[in-house]
């Protein structure tokens, strides 16, 4: 355990140094202050007022920046280490690529995770600090769904790097899979949809097996726990399960993609040619 430990903390070391983890932290922390400075949490709109609008816009936008950002930042750990040679390197000690690998997915998990965890904190500190109402339900429910989603997409980037040898390549793949999940699956599935070309309920499983798809479900679901916005979709999902199990879904689903993920990214790292 001893450099299993020793690879995270060398991990999260040079991930501290390097220009994108400042520019990664600037984007969350700036997006609470600009919210301040905007005076949203003084405003009212559709009966969210205080923090909770607060937390209903930062989530909205994270649901877009977090993916790229954890991908475009992730994807590149192994292939990079293997590109700059100091894979082999590292492997000179004696680690295994066991220590190596999931060492590397702790430091990497720690320095995409708290960045928007201590974001949240900000807003929630200051607010206690202006007398208004903390929605402590609404924060804890969040960091769990932040955790999660974090933790699918740094899965999902790992497997990726895994198999991967050119850094460059990682990266249009870490691109084309944001797309996809982003935009691609909901314009695909629209056009099915309206073809009628497949059963609605199939489609909206699919649909929902999108982590970022069930990220956005889910924190709708915590301000409207009728799902008024999404119309007949709606009675689908709340006819088939309660809104807390949906949100534990919601937890409990990405977490289990994410562990898939790097367990198979994994198993391809300890079979494939190391350099």
């Amino acid at each position: 355990m001893k450099n299993l430990y020793l690879i995270a903390y060398l991990d999260l070391k040079e991930s501290l140094r390097a220009k994108w983890f400042v520019v990664y932290s600037l984007v969350f922390g700036g997006l609470i202050a600009l919210f301040f400075i905007a005076g949203v949490t003084e405003s009212q709109v559709m009966g969210f007022s205080g923090l909770s609008r607060l937390l209903l816009m930062y989530i909205q936008i994270t649901i877009v920046i977090l993916p790229i950002f954890i991908l475009i930042t992730t994807v590149r750990s192994i292939s990079g280490d293997r590109d700059n040679h100091i894979l082999e390197y590292m492997l000179s000690f004696p680690i295994s690529l066991k220590q190596y690998y999931w060492g590397k997915i702790i430091g990497r998990f720690i320095t995409v995770y708290l960045p928007v965890l201590f974001a949240m904190v900000i807003a929630i500190v200051y607010g206690a600090f202006k007398g208004a109402d903390i929605p402590w339900s609404i924060f804890f429910l969040y960091t769990g769904l932040l955790f999660a989603m974090s933790s699918a997409f740094l899965g999902i980037a790992f497997f990726i790097s895994s198999f991967v040898k050119s850094s460059e390549v990682a990266l249009g793949i870490a691109f084309f899979v944001w797309i996809f999940l982003l935009a691609f699956i909901d314009i695909a599935l629209i056009s099915l949809m309206m073809q009628n070309r497949f059963n609605e309920e199939l489609i909206i499983f699919i649909a929902m097996a999108n982590p970022m798809e069930i990220f956005r479900v889910a924190a709708i679901s915590l301000f409207d726990p009728e799902l008024t916005v999404m119309g007949p979709v709606a009675f689908y999902i709340l006819d088939s399960m309660s809104q807390t199990v949906f949100v534990l879904v919601s937890i409990g689903y990405p977490l289990l993609v994410g562990l898939l993920f790097a367990f198979m990214g994994y198993k391809i790292f300890e079979k494939k040619d190391l350099v």
